[in-house]
Order: structure tokens, then sequence, then C-alpha cells
């Protein structure tokens, strides 16, 4: 099992942006530092945006201020940011505009709105809960009866907690879209359709997003002005399972990049999650993320083995598998806090935590930050795409191959949860309400 180098852990946007009109950003540099025993756990005390560590250094993304904290520590450091030119760019790699081929929050609303007219016997759109900036969180079902709630599978795919991920938008709206335009034509997506009812939410972040896209490319939080000033919470440190476990796995620190929150769901993208989650009965999940092109599962609180240490061990090298035989990417998979790093309040702990389904986090290619990072190239959308297709529809047949509607431990699970909280909101359809 190839293991996982350490990625983005920590980090401090400086400034305090009571406008974002009039947001300069500070300049960024990557430097790096030599690896040395406990160094890492002293960087994270620092609050820095570790990016990955690579022959024996370890490489960061700073500030004026990071840097001054380094010099105060004693810290020496190269700069490196000559190795990633795309650091420099507002807009790297783009042809299209400002964020060429990839969707912003307006582009994809039309294009999920569209493909439900196109399709509109297979495909219904939700609004299943609105951002702090007043944009819609949406939900597409895909289902052959799609106004009816069938008793058949479903399955959840989930993107963009994190603004600078921009390919984890395309990949799960590209499914969406090939299910619909094969169903005609395609005897396995038709019969996948047909018994299940597949749920793509494209966008959780979408104020995340925009930021991103018009101000500051390496944003990754959501928008939430905290009460020191700072901006954001790290969506994926946010949900309620163990959330604020340790201090290892999320922060306590407003400023930092995988700060939680005030406390578990406090933010309106994960309670909208949450809320439509458990108005259904999943039997799997993917939430798709970049970098690193790893396959990750619970636990990610601790390194400790789960109880379905085998099934999704088997399950996540049957999706590597099929992902290396399409363009020859070798995707690693492991459970993520033992093979990856520890995170705390994060997707894929708290729906196997509460539902005990199979929760998936893919890390999308490439590998590391001297492969390209967070700037996938328009060109990277279609092939990292195409290779995550098998993938999702082998969930989605093991879904349905496992669904039993009379016992099925998920609807029994969520079932309980539901009638032990208050009545939940209704989806709505957009433009009805």
């Amino acid at each position: 099992m190839k293991k996982a180098v350490a990625v983005v852990i920590f980090g401090f946007i400086s400034g305090l942006l009571l406008s974002a009109d009039h947001i300069q950003p500070e300049k960024r540099e990557i430097i790096s530092v030599a690896k040395a025993p406990g160094l890492a756990a002293r960087l994270q005390t620092l609050g820095l945006d570790l990016l990955f560590e690579w022959e024996g250094r370890i490489y960061i993304l700073v500030g004026p201020q990071d840097t001054r904290r380094l010099d105060r520590d004693r810290i020496p450091y190269l700069l490196e940011s000559h190795k990633f030119p795309a650091l420099n760019s507002r807009s790297p790699h783009l042809q299209g505009g400002i964020n060429g081929d990839y969707h912003s929050y307006s582009e994809l609303e039309a294009d999920l709105q569209a493909l439900e007219r196109s399709f509109p016997q297979l495909a219904r759109l939700f609004i299943i809960g609105v951002t702090l900036e007043n944009r819609n969180i949406y939900a597409l079902k895909i289902s052959d009866n799609v106004s009816l709630d069938e008793e058949e599978a479903e399955v959840l795919f989930l993107g963009c907690h994190h603004a600078r991920e921009w390919i984890s938008v395309e990949v799960p709206f590209l499914l969406a879209g090939f299910l619909l335009e094969r169903y005609a034509a395609d005897a396995g997506v038709r019969r996948a359709v047909d018994h299940s009812e597949i749920w793509i939410v494209p966008l959780v972040n979408p104020d995340g997003l925009e930021y991103s896209i018009r101000f500051y490319r390496y944003w990754r939080k959501n928008r939430r002005l905290n009460p020191d000033g700072s901006f954001g919470v790290d969506l994926n440190r946010n949900y309620g399972y163990n959330w604020g476990y340790d201090d290892k796995g999320s922060s306590p620190e407003p400023e930092s990049e995988i700060y939680r929150g005030s406390g578990p769901f406090s933010e309106p993208e994960t309670r909208a999650v949450r809320d439509f989650f458990m108005e259904r009965h999943f039997q799997a999940l993917i939430t798709y993320h970049s970098y690193s092109q790893v396959i990750l599962y619970p636990w990610g609180f601790t390194a400790a083995p789960t109880d379905k240490e085998a099934l999704f061990e088997s399950q996540s090298s049957s999706m590597s598998n099929l992902m290396q035989a399409v363009n020859g990417r070798i995707y690693g998979f492991g459970p993520a806090g033992d093979s990856f790093y520890l995170t705390n309040g994060d997707t894929t702990d708290w729906a196997f935590g509460i539902a005990g389904i199979p929760a998936f986090t893919v890390e999308l290619p490439p590998v590391d930050q001297l492969e390209g990072g967070f700037f996938n190239t328009e060109r990277d959308i279609d092939p990292i795409f195409r290779e995550n297709l098998p993938a999702a529809l082998y969930l989605i047949d093991w879904s349905i191959l496992n669904f039993d509607a009379a016992s099925n431990p998920a609807r029994e699970t969520q079932t309980r949860v539901i009638k032990e909280r208050n009545k939940l909101p209704d989806l709505h359809r957009p433009g009805r309400d």
C-alpha cells in the first residue's frame, strides 16, 4: 500500500478582510526546511500551511508574517517558489478566462439547471442549504423514477469542501453528465440509474470557491468572519463525529487553515450536508478533494482501524485498480489516520460513525506540489474524471448488490437518528419558493 506524504496541515491567512471587494492578498512564497525530529510539530505550533514532504525537506506556503516567525525561531529555510511557476500566476494554465474550463458558482448553477431541463425524467435539482453569502448549495438526484422516493440503494458524491480544490467540483459534475447522457445507450449506466438513487453535491463551499477564483487562489476555508477578525472555517473539520477530538487533527485557532469552528456543524454548509444526509438512507459516499492521488477511508481521527477495515481495504483496492487501468496513474489507499494524516470532524468519519456505511475521501491528482498541486490544468479535467469514473460506478454497483430494503443497517441507523432530531427542513427545488 502506497503511503501518502504529509500534505496541507496548518496555515495562516493574514490581513483582516472586512471587505472582499478591497482585498489585496499578501505575497505568498513556497519555502522548504530540512526535515528533523520534532520539527513538524514545532512548525505546527507556528500555524504554518505545510504542503508536502519531499527528499528530506518540508515544503511550506508562507507569507511575510510566517517568515518572520521562522526567523524569530531561528529555523533556516530555502526559497523554493521558482520551482512552482503557477504560484505567481493569477490564473495559471487557464485558456478560457479567469477560471477557464473550471466552474464558478454561477456557471455550475446554470449547468446543473440545464441538466435538469435536458433530462427531466432522470434528473431533479434541489437546494439543500444556503451559505453565509447567500449562495445555494445544490444536490442533483439521478434515478429512473426521479420524482419518486423508491426503496433503492442511495449513493452520495460530494465535491469542493475546500475552495482551492477546483478539480473536486468537476469530477462529480461530470459524473452526473455522464450518467444522464449515456443512460439511453449504455446498459451498465442504465442498470445503475434504474436500480439506485444517485445524489451529487458538486460544490459544498461555493463562497470559498468564488473567493478562490476572484481574489486568492490558495483560499481553503469558507468565508466565516471569526471573532478575532480572521476569516474561514475548515468545513472538513466541522462535522460532528469526534469534532475537536484533539488539536492535531483540527485546530481551535481561527487563523489556522484547519480551524474546526466554534462547535460541531457551526457552519451552514456542513449543516446542509448533515440535514440532507439524515433525510436519506445512503449506502455509500465519496467526497472528492485534491491533491495527493490517494483513496482514504475511516478512521481519520485515530490510527486505529475500524471494524470494517477488511471491507474498506478491499473496496479501495478495487477502486484503485480500476482507476489505474484507465490512464496508468496509481492511487494509493488506506485508512486516513494511519496512512495519511490525522483529521477529526471530517466528512467520512462522520458518515461512517453515524451510519456505518463505506465512506471514502478521494484525493485527486497530482501526487504533490511539484506536479502542480492545486493548479490542475484544463487538460487535466477530462483524464482525471475518466479514471475516477469506473471507481464511482463500482461503488454504485456495490451499493445495489448489497442493498436490502428490509434489513439495511444504514437505513435503521439513520432512521433512529432522524427520530431523535427535530423535524428537518424540506428539500427545495430551485426557483420553486
